[in-house]
């Protein structure tokens, strides 16, 4: 029996744009985000992931436009990350049309975010970011794009966000990240050992 994927386009975005870079780093335009996501969802894609890979760094969303008008014209589930700093955000998020949000610094700087965000909008609304960097022979969660290290292990964290009740997580291997060399599957089978969520790597991924 072949074994059953479900496919997400994870779409970096910077002003409206399609952006990407190696490591998270030098991103560079490649065109209208919209376009590109209806495109993947012509293609079948199961799962479309809007980052505002800016977000962080300006203290806000942007992307409530562009998913007002993605919503619209794709029929899969959205995920939306990236500046999601409060309650009020994530409101702003779902009601413009996504499915779930997805957050990374703000959980890691606030942990009774998560269980105000869990507790509020559910369960399966509510995912998280990591971005894993290699250091000293074990991953550490980075955040504000891969810039800034939390001093947090990643199979740590794994055990909190599972203990908050986030529904899934999403893994980028930065130091894979637009390589297309693949993940370290043998850490994601480590952590799949020692986790109840779901976990969605990413990073590096160039084939099946």
């Amino acid at each position: 029996m072949s074994e059953v994927f479900r496919v997400i386009s994870k779409l970096e975005i910077k002003n409206h744009n399609l952006v990407k870079g190696v490591g998270l780093e030098g991103l560079r335009a490649l065109g209208n985000a919209e376009k590109f996501s209806e495109f993947y969802y012509n293609q079948g894609i199961d799962e479309v992931f809007y980052q505002d890979v800016v977000a962080s760094l300006y203290g806000q969303n942007n992307l409530l436009d562009l998913i007002k008008h993605t919503a619209k014209n794709i029929f899969v589930p959205l995920t939306v990350g990236g500046g999601i700093r409060n309650m009020n955000d994530i409101y702003n998020i779902i009601n413009s049309g996504a499915d779930r949000i997805c957050a990374n610094s703000s959980f890691i700087k606030n942990r009774n975010f998560i269980k105000e965000a869990v507790k509020e909008f559910g369960s399966s609304t509510i995912c998280a970011n990591i971005e894993a960097v290699k250091l000293d022979k074990d991953y550490f969660c980075f955040y504000e794009n891969g810039r800034t290290n939390s001093g947090l292990k990643v199979i740590d964290w794994l055990k909190i966000l599972e203990d908050y009740e986030i529904s899934e997580i999403f893994l980028t291997f930065v130091d894979f990240d637009g390589s297309g060399k693949g993940i370290d599957e043998e850490y994601i089978d480590l952590i799949n050992k020692n986790s109840k969520v779901s976990i969605i790597p990413g990073g590096g991924i160039g084939n099946t």
